[in-house]
């Protein structure tokens, strides 16, 4: 599968490559569709896939045979080999039409493959309005530490490896289960995953940040990697999450980090974090289910 760049680049509002997730718009993008047609159906990772520190396989292939690539719009679709499966179709396009198309294209295949979900993904540039009404809308910031890492923390972080068991990381990881912390901490304990920073309260855990790991990109760029990131209810507001993002920048800015790219879920706390904190967007990623 060879793509006409200019088919796709016209209508690319956000710079995002399927299964690899957002990049830096002045990555070799193109170089990375190619890169990602070829590794599909291998079940090997590309070296610079910020999901290979988490499994030896890639749960999420493109079904290449299935790409609809027109002068109107690309649709690509995937399929996430995990759980019941899903089927995401990333369009490229613009109008209701390609949308709508995009939805066709996964409602057929989910069946085909065997997945119990169906979804379309596709975007909006930065510069157009915020969209809440869809699930899964997120935003992708970019921090760039060439400006440094920005304000030190207010609140005294400790890395978990400072932590004692009377803590409670256990305590706060299962009551955080849902933000992923429940993996993470079976991933701490066997030793897998690099330090994760936290804030205490009372002498026990009250937030966490991490794993705080770098990759290089597919430029040879250092790039900070995204992390599991919350605060327990109860403490919330009172600085902790400004305090633990500050820190995992002082962090990657320490380790020589280039860059780091998130996505966050707009209106939450993270993405008005983020953008109080001076990052930039890419913008919108809009997932919904067929």
């Amino acid at each position: 599968m060879h793509f006409d760049w200019g088919r796709i680049d016209s209508v690319m509002p956000v710079p995002y490559v399927p299964t690899l997730g957002p990049v830096r718009p002045q990555d070799p993008i193109p170089d990375l569709f190619e890169a990602v047609v070829e590794a599909a159906g291998t079940g090997r990772f590309l070296p610079y896939d910020k999901d290979r520190r988490w499994s030896e396989t890639k749960a999420e292939r493109l079904l290449v045979d299935d790409i609809e690539h027109t002068a109107h719009h690309t649709l690509i679709p995937t399929l996430l080999e995990r759980g019941t499966g899903t089927v995401k179709v990333h369009v490229y396009g613009t109008g209701d039409s390609s949308l709508s198309a995009g939805a066709d294209l996964a409602g057929r295949l989910a069946p085909v493959h065997g997945a119990g979900k169906a979804r379309v993904v596709w975007f909006r540039g930065p510069d157009e309005p915020e969209n809440r009404a869809h699930s899964g809308a997120t935003r992708v910031q970019l921090k760039d530490f060439t400006g440094g890492p920005g304000a030190a923390p207010q609140v005294p972080v400790r890395d978990s490896k400072e932590l004692i068991d009377e803590a409670g990381f256990d305590v706060f990881a299962e009551e955080m289960a849902a933000d992923g912390f429940a993996f993470l901490y079976e991933q701490m304990r066997a030793g897998a995953v690099g330090p994760v920073l936290t804030v205490l309260h009372d002498g026990r855990v009250a937030g966490a940040i991490g794993p705080m790991e770098t990759m290089t990109d597919a430029t040879g760029a250092l790039r900070l990697l995204p992390q599991y990131f919350g605060v327990l209810p109860q403490y919330r507001g009172t600085g902790y999450g400004r305090a633990l993002w500050r820190a995992a920048m002082q962090w990657g800015h320490q380790q020589g980090a280039e860059y780091q790219l998130l996505q966050t879920e707009v209106g939450g706390a993270s993405d008005r974090l983020c953008i109080t904190e001076g990052l930039q967007s890419l913008g919108f990623v809009y997932q919904m289910p067929v």
